[in-house]
């Protein structure tokens, strides 16, 4: 196992509190990203709003989230400015769930919620940046542990929410009381800005709203304030608080300066300091584009990011649609699962999602990001078709979402590894393939929600599928771009117009 190897632990306790603190920060990440679903009935009482009102809420969120991901790299140029963009954003977070109760407006909720979107997309871009530029190529480890903690943050704010959800309606008016008794089944229906056929249940706008939703989103600000204070703490270990900068950076324990003058030695042919080099790619999404990054570059280096993009669009693009309309697959024809039975698929769907991302932790090591990738889209593949064999199986649906949540756990930090990889870190990865993600989660919901509106629910699993298969061909391409791609020498002479060597993984530089 990983913390078995010295190299490799020296690293890890030479960039302990940066670490721990980056996984910290996406625990607020996914505790953020999976408490609007429950609580949006509650929510919707709150505003006194319509249902095809309040998912535009979901909307608000996610397109925010994904501006957020495309700009978040405008804040990676040094490490102040991306811990205190990283500060913020927690920051924001604990104060969105604070404020969230006193929205009585959809509007103003809508607002709050795309703030809430902007610093998600921050966290999501720079905390998977900074792991990769403290470990490089032995990034894929920490990156599979950055992303279960997501996992566990999204597994915990629902079962935060669950004892203060509303189990009848919460208008109370004199008039009509029916789809009370439908709530939890409009709940685990309602997928973001798709209320779908939901319509015909008779839910008040006016009248006395009874709800104590309020009460878990105070106790999601308590748990994540912890988060900003880690951050805040990093930034006065590393000398970079405004009123509390010095100049004279921190001593070095004995060992973690000698690995440091071992590497020193390996690079002396490099005579700029690590402080004033300029850093190499990993820019924002706009930075990435800009001609001057292209100069000298092969093609492949322009299809490695675009194959990439397009195979997380496809696996993350799966994971949001079936997360989403799985319980509404499960209780319609042919399988026609009780409303209570099927409200257990989404929930399992995520704990092997959450599973999967800690069993990764190890394997990774052991694995390399290629062949995690391989096994992923075989899996997810080879499950969707047993799906469609087995469609009137409601036991293998069970099993076959469990197993969908296994393989698509560490598709992402699988794929951004390899790419990385391939591209030596002087890509624009990073920024490029979180776009990408967020762009396939967003898009997909809505496809799949309309071909299943008008060609009926089995289309579900016959989306997944070519989903599956797209991802398997892009998967194909970008194996076939990394034998493309010229790989570096280690003797390679350096020229005005070629950018230095990077430094070696497990310098944290200011």
């Amino acid at each position: 196992m990983w913390w078995w190897d010295t190299r490799v632990t020296t690293l890890f306790k030479r960039n302990l509190q940066p670490t721990l603190t980056y996984w910290s920060v996406f625990f607020s990440f996914g505790l953020c990203i999976a408490f609007l679903g429950p609580t949006l009935l509650d929510l919707r009482c709150q505003t006194q709003s319509s249902l095809s009102q309040i998912t535009w809420v979901f909307f608000s969120q996610q397109f925010c989230l994904l501006l957020g991901s495309c700009l978040g790299g405008i804040f990676k140029r040094t490490l102040a400015q991306s811990l205190l963009a990283l500060f913020a954003s927690s920051l924001a977070i604990s104060v969105v769930f604070a404020i969230i109760p006193v929205c009585h407006n959809v509007v103003v909720l809508a607002v709050v919620m795309a703030v809430a979107g902007l610093a998600m997309g921050c966290i999501d871009t720079l905390s998977n940046m900074q792991l990769v530029k403290i470990y490089q190529k032995d990034s894929a480890v920490f990156l599979q542990a950055l992303h279960f903690f997501v996992g566990f943050g999204a597994l915990l704010s629902p079962l935060i929410a669950d004892p203060f959800l509303s189990d009848t309606n919460c208008i109370l008016t004199n008039g009509t009381t029916g789809g009370s008794s439908n709530l939890p089944h409009i709940r685990k229906s309602l997928v973001p800005h798709h209320p779908g056929n939901l319509s015909h249940y008779d839910l008040p706008t006016k009248g006395l709203v009874v709800t104590r939703v309020s009460y878990a989103f105070w106790i999601m600000a308590l748990i994540n304030l912890p988060v900003p204070v880690a951050v805040f703490l990093l930034l006065y270990k590393e000398r970079l608080v405004p009123c509390c900068q010095s100049s004279s950076p921190p001593l070095l324990p004995a060992d973690e300066l000698a690995l440091e003058t071992r590497i020193a030695e390996k690079d002396d042919s490099s005579t700029s300091s690590p402080k004033t080099q300029p850093e190499i790619g990993h820019d924002d999404l706009y930075g990435c584009c800009q001609s001057k990054n292209f100069k000298g570059v092969p093609c492949s280096y322009f299809a490695v990011h675009a194959t990439g993009a397009l195979l997380l669009f496809m696996t993350d693009g799966i994971l949001g649609e079936y997360s989403g309309f799985v319980y509404s697959y499960a209780v319609e024809e042919p399988l026609s699962v009780g409303h209570k039975v099927a409200g257990y698929l989404p929930s399992l769907f995520w704990g092997f999602i959450t599973l999967g991302r800690l069993i990764s932790i190890p394997v990774s090591y052991r694995v390399k990001p290629a062949t995690m990738v391989f096994i992923n889209v075989v899996g997810v593949l080879v499950t969707f078709f047993l799906l469609l064999i087995f469609s009137y199986s409601v036991v293998f649906l069970f099993v076959g979402t469990a197993s969908l949540g296994l393989f698509l756990s560490s598709t992402f930090p699988s794929v951004l590894a390899y790419t990385e990889d391939i591209l030596q870190y002087r890509g624009c990865a990073t920024t490029v393939l979180v776009t990408g993600a967020g762009i396939g989660e967003m898009v997909l919901q809505l496809l799949v929600g309309s071909i299943i509106h008008d060609q009926g629910s089995y289309s579900f699993l016959v989306c997944g599928t070519i989903f599956g298969a797209l991802a398997f061909t892009f998967y194909v391409f970008l194996l076939f771009f990394h034998r493309m791609h010229p790989q570096p020498q280690s003797d390679m002479d350096l020229s005005p117009d070629k950018p230095p060597p990077l430094e070696e993984p497990g310098l944290y530089q200011s």
